[in-house]
């Protein structure tokens, strides 16, 4: 098996799991429960934050446990604009964020709030002084994914932090899910108020992820009822997904420089060997793209069609984020790039781990060829060629 859907889910560590089963069976209790079998629980929520937050360069009391990308997310972008609706309601994102980003943003227009939505130039970036043109008196909040899920592109995350450095009253969001382990980014130096990152993208388990958010930072609780989480987040805390997550990060952080060489030179391999197939056509940028992502399509073939018949050959890639892969349209990611439509519900992902081998990059691109071929064939068979 070739496993190429990294960036939709990764395979936990073996040590994660065994650590999440130490804790859900021999450290069981809640963590708000004033006996000792709770107090053996809030010890190792605590430490797993204190951990975390050392891995991070932060302070334990800016990390918020939660379920993962998607909550955080909602979190950052609902719980600031309602703390903050009375200083403003006009809000900057991108138009090539993840849908829990976009349709958070899309919920809040009902409740009065305006957002402008940056556009990207033809490797998806966004321009600093088009966001710096867009910024009025009323706007409380810029968020902005580091980077993108569908193409890799990196964002000028730090450029941007030290613009809105200027705008005090301004909070700054970066969705940081896709990033994190392959990507560098020093959330204080990037200024960050709020940072998204979310455990099963990084070998962790899935329904755990982190909120970051930076000490005297007020933010309106989504979830309320206890006060865990620093009265951010209620609920009984997922003690043994924490110290999961925990392990993940540590063991991701302690192999990133190395796993992010090992990635780079995967991806031009692979890239390397696409821009020979005729009819392949790039659309990750070669410049300002995360080391794991590599997106293309081919001219005339249906995507789905496509990914079916390499996992007959147990290959794995995806056609677009997993969160919108079934929903048979267009990327809107490739569109605000600029690709032809034809092209953008079309295009096919492969994202990358640290698993993954040089040895498998021409099983990989044989397996293209064969699939294109038989595509090719069929299509030929059918208007009668």
């Amino acid at each position: 098996m070739i496993y190429l859907d990294n960036s939709a889910t990764t395979k936990p560590f073996d040590e994660c799991l065994d650590s999440y089963i130490k804790v859900a069976t021999t450290y069981f209790g809640n963590p708000s429960s004033l006996h000792g079998i709770g107090g053996q629980a809030e010890k190792l929520l605590s430490q797993s934050r204190a951990q975390i937050a050392s891995l991070l360069h932060v302070k334990p009391q800016e990390i918020i446990f939660t379920s993962g990308g998607s909550e955080g997310n909602n979190l950052a972008i609902k719980g600031i604009a309602l703390q903050y609706k009375n200083r403003g309601k006009h809000i900057i994102t991108t138009s090539i964020e993840h849908p829990s980003v976009s349709e958070a943003c899309k919920q809040l227009t009902d409740l009065g709030f305006e957002i402008t939505y940056l556009p990207v130039d033809e490797n998806g970036v966004v321009s600093i002084e088009h966001l710096k043109n867009t910024i009025r008196e009323d706007t409380i909040l810029v968020s902005i994914i580091h980077v993108n899920n569908e193409v890799g592109t990196i964002q000028p995350i730090e450029e941007i932090g030290k613009l809105l450095e200027k705008y005090p009253k301004i909070i700054y969001h970066v969705d940081h899910v896709q990033g994190i382990g392959k990507t560098h980014l020093d959330f204080n130096h990037a200024k960050l108020d709020l940072c998204t990152i979310s455990g099963h993208k990084f070998n962790g388990l899935k329904g755990t992820g982190v909120l970051f958010v930076r000490q005297g930072m007020r933010i309106k609780s989504l979830i309320t009822g206890g006060d865990q989480e620093m009265q951010k987040r209620a609920g009984t805390q997922n003690v043994a997904g924490s110290v999961a997550l925990a392990k993940a990060l540590r063991l991701t952080m302690e192999k990133k420089d190395k796993n992010i060489k090992h990635l780079i030179c995967l991806k031009k391999a692979i890239v390397e060997k696409l821009l020979k197939i005729n009819g392949v056509k790039i659309h990750t940028p070669e410049e300002s793209s995360a080391p794991h992502i590599i997106n293309f399509s081919i001219d005339g073939l249906k995507p789905e069609v496509f990914v079916h018949l390499l996992e007959e050959n147990e290959i794995y890639v995806s056609t677009t984020s997993a969160c919108s892969s079934k929903n048979n349209e267009p990327s809107k990611t490739l569109l605000a790039m600029g690709v032809p439509e034809g092209q953008a519900n079309s295009s096919i992902r492969i994202s990358l781990s640290h698993e993954n081998q040089v040895e498998e990059v021409p099983i990989l691109i044989s397996a293209i060829e064969n699939a294109i071929k038989k595509l090719q064939h069929v299509m030929g068979e059918r208007n009668g060629i």
